[in-house]
């Protein structure tokens, strides 16, 4: 009898623990809920190759992000369009906070250089943050191009029309805005070859089937420091000091040319204010710890997490300012 009696009272004991459980978890969904799917990772699904300079600093980033999200990252490479293909994936996944995107400056150029674009730039994502900014060279194949600066690459150019080729990672991405525009600067031209994404672009540079590329610091960093790449110079105002050997395209004669790559978080539309602060505190944890501080500084990366808000007037900006200069460089619509 006392047996049954003390079963029966671990029984009533588990049901009150249960409801309890379920009270808190009604009174306070986000933290116990949060907790029992822990596990569940966040995919980011990035629009562009691997070896991209977005590639290379979310990976770089991705054990702080795990542990500023409190959850496992997963990254996702969906390149092709210039960035239409993942941002499709993107824009269709559910607004629950776990399925985001890095992208870049081909975000908001695309609507400008595609005929038509399955969905809308502006109103069919949650901007997040503007995370940072990453600096832009001019790098050429040295076994291909003898030039080592501004001044002999013009000139070889200007010898040889016709002659020379440059890779970029699809028609009017930035890295071929980028390269368009150095070309417009000096008076130059040389024939276009458009890839799809870093990956496959960067490797014909070095294998010798391309002759120059405009390419994010990151994503050439190494084949500088071994010579297989030789740079002409960065997009930037003043040298970096991450690679302050690097003279810049402006003293070098050029005083127009400045460019640079940026990079964002974005979420889908309709993506609910909680999460959205959630993910931007995360963010701003993970850029801000002494390991991503380190890597973003020796890539050459300047960091300034947005707030959301700015991340948005950003977007329709930047949308305007590349539908001027797509027009101005002259890039047929696809």
């Amino acid at each position: 009898m006392n047996v049954r009696w003390l079963s029966c009272a671990a029984r009533i004991a588990r049901r009150g623990a249960s409801a309890a459980m379920l009270a808190a978890i009604a009174l306070n969904p986000t933290g116990p809920l949060r907790a029992q799917i822990g596990d569940r990772p966040v995919k980011f699904i990035l629009p562009v190759a691997t070896a991209s300079g977005v590639d290379t600093i979310t990976r770089a980033a991705s054990p702080a992000l795990a542990k500023a999200l409190g959850h496992p990252v997963i990254v996702e490479n969906q390149p092709g369009a210039g960035g239409i293909v993942g941002t499709s994936a993107l824009v269709k996944s559910a607004p629950d906070g776990f399925t985001l995107s890095i992208v870049s400056n081909n975000h908001v150029i695309y609507p400008s250089v595609y005929k038509s674009v399955p969905f809308d730039p502006i109103a069919d994502i949650t901007p997040i943050a503007v995370i940072g900014s990453t600096p832009i060279v001019i790098v050429v194949n040295p076994t291909k191009v003898p030039a080592k600066d501004v001044k002999e690459l013009v000139a070889l150019l200007k010898a040889k029309p016709g002659a020379y080729n440059y890779g970029s990672s699809g028609n009017g991405t930035i890295l071929h805005l980028a390269a368009e525009m150095f070309f417009d600067e000096a008076g130059v031209k040389a024939t276009h070859v458009p890839y799809k994404g870093v990956g496959p672009m960067l490797t014909d540079l070095l294998g010798g089937q391309v002759d120059i590329g405009a390419l994010s610091l990151p994503s050439v960093q190494q084949h500088l420091k071994n010579g297989t790449l030789r740079a002409i110079g960065v997009g930037t105002a003043k040298r970096l000091a991450a690679a302050p050997e690097i003279p810049t395209v402006v003293e070098q004669g050029l005083p127009g040319y400045l460019v640079e790559g940026w990079f964002a978080v974005i979420g889908p539309a309709k993506l609910p204010p909680a999460e959205v602060a959630r993910i931007h505190a995360a963010f701003v944890t993970a850029f801000s710890t002494p390991e991503v501080r380190e890597i973003m500084a020796k890539q050459g990366n300047t960091i300034d997490v947005s707030t959301p808000e700015y991340a948005a007037q950003f977007f329709r900006t930047e949308l305007a300012k590349y539908a001027k200069l797509v027009k101005k460089t002259g890039i047929e619509l696809q």
